[in-house]
């Protein structure tokens, strides 16, 4: 990506995150007649949702890097990651998409057609699961807790007055959440890591994790490194309930 021959404001970063975090037009023109289900959340499907805590370690070809997700806050969302990991989903996945200048922003990996050698490059970061149950790729909706609440939002970006400050799970560095398109409801495989904190982006993108150890490690991640292995090493306990 082009060096903006001008400061960073907080409105470039935007068009930074639409550059970065949002799937490739490829992505957006298959999602576009698609609609949300009609119930949304743990206990309204068949998508699993994590009870408690998981530890997952991912292991690339810079190194390990331990991430803590969070079940409690975010139970679809961790849950659909757990889920993800348990199949081998991202293991020979690429890091597609690594943004650290003009100022560090995110690490981005998880697209399986990453994992395919063959694949044309200019198609990566346009990938998600495709669920052999279904034939389809699952797509799960955006997922915000806000302090106070009993059980997440869904659907929909959070903004209004009194929101931001509510959020449970914010864009700190080494936070852990879900790239997607412009329809809020479609994320899928595809996640990032903020390498700093990134409060223009809470409300708007899931975040379910957190880097707890290795994030020296993220920060080398360049373009083009491997994720080798992603594995649950400490609970993980799916539910396709409300937890």
């Amino acid at each position: 990506m082009a060096k903006p021959p001008f400061p960073v404001t907080n409105a470039l970063s935007r068009l930074l995150l639409v550059a970065v975090l949002l799937l490739s037009p490829f992505a957006l023109a298959a999602c576009a007649g698609a609609k949300p289900p009609a119930a949304l959340g743990c206990g309204a499907g068949t998508l699993p949702c994590l009870k408690g805590k998981a530890v997952i370690l991912l292991t690339t070809n810079k190194g390990e890097v331990q991430l803590n997700l969070d079940g409690d806050s975010a139970p679809l969302t961790a849950g659909n990651f757990v889920d993800l990991v348990g199949r081998g989903i991202y293991n020979g996945t690429l890091f597609h998409r690594v943004v650290k200048e003009p100022v560090p922003f995110v690490v981005q990996g998880g697209d399986p057609l990453s994992a395919d050698p063959k694949v044309n490059p200019e198609l990566l970061g346009s990938g998600g699961f495709m669920d052999p149950a279904t034939g389809q790729q699952r797509q799960i909706p955006l997922e915000i807790l806000l302090a106070g609440e009993a059980e997440p939002r869904y659907g929909a970006p959070l903004s209004g007055p009194g929101q931001q400050g509510r959020i449970k799970l914010v864009h700190a560095r080494g936070s852990l959440a879900m790239a997607r398109s412009n329809d809020p409801n479609s994320a899928s495989s595809q996640f990032y890591v903020a390498l700093r904190a990134l409060p223009e982006l809470d409300g708007r993108y899931a975040v379910f994790g957190q880097v707890t150890k290795g994030m020296e490690v993220v920060d080398r991640l360049v373009q083009g490194d491997k994720l080798i292995k992603a594995v649950v090493v400490e609970g993980g306990t799916l539910v396709k309930d409300n937890p």
